[in-house]
């Protein structure tokens, strides 16, 4: 920052905290049971993504807490492979630290400052500024420590700031939350009637299949009787433009943690087939994954958001579901392409070492037992259908809220906008 702004001063991390400190280095044996060992690849998009950890003993993760134990609101920064990725503890934690970063602050406002700060440009240009190493990158705990952080001298303008972003942020979480429950209760819903079979009319009455006890008179089937896949647009370089009234939809578009994500979009202009538009409420699935645990291949999404695009293609990472019965829409697809089998199933069926590819035959060859009139899956459809519809309207909130706060941020952290009632 050229000027600092009236009335705020600057200081380095370790002036401004109460502690900076790292993780082990040491990697400590992995466990069945025992307590969380969080590593940078751990940090994604202001969150913990704990599934991905693993277990250590209890007498390792004493070990590694006499080093750096961490608290509610203390702040954790990957400091190497995804190097600045940052998120802020909000409950009591449970686990310990590797190769990550540590910041404790005297109160939650401190906290809270110094988590949007290092989300700002300042903070991301100081991290670029200090990276080291060729094969994987990192930051070293002394650059941490002498971290330039500009904040307001009056307290009252610092938590007046953190306020309007944490309040953005709040909602968000809360948005995300009702997201979650909403498709863990369709989830509970499709197993119950389609993997459990305990549905409005059932018998009881079982018989055997390939796929183990099915419900009597219902039937196994392939995926390619009851649904058509086209593939994607193979578009050339050159065909990617800088404005457009149209836009490929890219493997990018495929959120790590589930469902789609607008920025995957990319303005082109080319001559894909027409039956390769995809439209709101399609259903898309990835072939392609570039995550080195199979995270995406595989997983479906809906088409929620057209980014103000006027036409939409699919790339050839992705293919396009389209149901060949009347009875069966894009709301049963989804709830069964979200089924640990078939994950597992596409996985199967997928080939590469850096990059995963699937196979054409993987999603047409998936069997499943269905009854014979498909009512059921049409009376499934009916009381899901409110719950996506709720659902895609809460991720366009989301999307909404995150571009506000994105858009603030950088003009609140740095003084070029002030909280009314502070500044000149």
């Amino acid at each position: 920052m050229s000027k600092l702004p009236n009335g705020w001063i600057e200081m380095i991390a370790e002036e401004y905290c109460d502690r900076v400190s790292d993780g082990t280095h040491d990697s400590p044996k992995k466990r069945e049971q025992g307590k969380l060992l969080i590593t940078s690849k751990n940090i994604k998009n202001g969150s913990l993504e704990k599934s991905s950890a693993y277990n250590i003993s209890i007498e390792d993760y004493i070990e590694v807490n006499k080093r750096s134990n961490v608290d509610k609101w203390d702040i954790l920064l990957s400091m190497i492979g995804t190097v600045g990725e940052v998120c802020i503890i909000k409950e009591e934690p449970d686990f310990a630290i590797k190769n990550v970063g540590l910041f404790k602050c005297s109160n939650k406002t401190d906290s809270y400052w110094l988590y949007y700060y290092l989300r700002s440009k300042f903070g991301k240009n100081y991290i670029l500024s200090r990276l080291s190493g060729t094969t994987q990158k990192y930051i070293t705990l002394g650059d941490l420590r002498k971290f330039p952080i500009f904040s307001p001298k009056n307290f009252e303008e610092q938590k007046a700031i953190v306020d309007v972003l944490s309040s953005l942020d709040e909602k968000i979480e809360l948005l995300q939350e009702e997201n979650k429950t909403l498709e863990e209760l369709a989830q509970t819903m499709f197993k119950e009637w389609f993997v459990n079979f305990n549905y409005h009319g059932a018998t009881g009455e079982m018989e055997d299949s390939e796929l183990g006890e099915i419900p009597k008179g219902w039937r196994v089937i392939e995926l390619r009787k009851i649904v058509d896949t086209i593939n994607g647009y193979a578009y050339k370089g050159k065909e990617l433009v800088e404005e457009s009234l149209e836009a490929l939809v890219t493997l990018k578009s495929f959120n790590r943690n589930g469902g789609f994500q607008t920025r995957g979009f990319k303005p082109f202009s080319g001559n894909p087939k027409q039956k390769q538009e995809v439209q709101l409420s399609d259903l898309i699935v990835s072939h392609t994954d570039l995550t080195q645990d199979a995270e995406v291949i595989g997983n479906p999404a809906f088409i929620f958001e057209n980014g103000g695009f006027k036409k939409m293609y699919i790339t050839m990472d992705l293919v396009k579901v389209v149901s060949k019965e009347e009875k069966i829409d894009n709301s049963f697809l989804y709830y069964l392409m979200k089924r640990r089998e078939f994950k597992e199933h596409c996985v199967g069926y997928s080939n590469g070492t850096t990059v995963l590819h699937l196979s054409k035959l993987a999603i047409p060859e998936y069997k499943l037992g269905l009854p014979q009139d498909f009512d059921l899956i049409e009376t499934f459809s009916s009381i899901i259908k409110p719950s996506i519809e709720k659902i895609m309207n809460n991720i366009n909130q989301v999307q909404t809220l995150s571009e506000t706060r994105d858009l603030l941020l950088p003009k609140l952290m740095s003084g070029e906008i002030r909280v009314e009632g502070f500044g000149e």
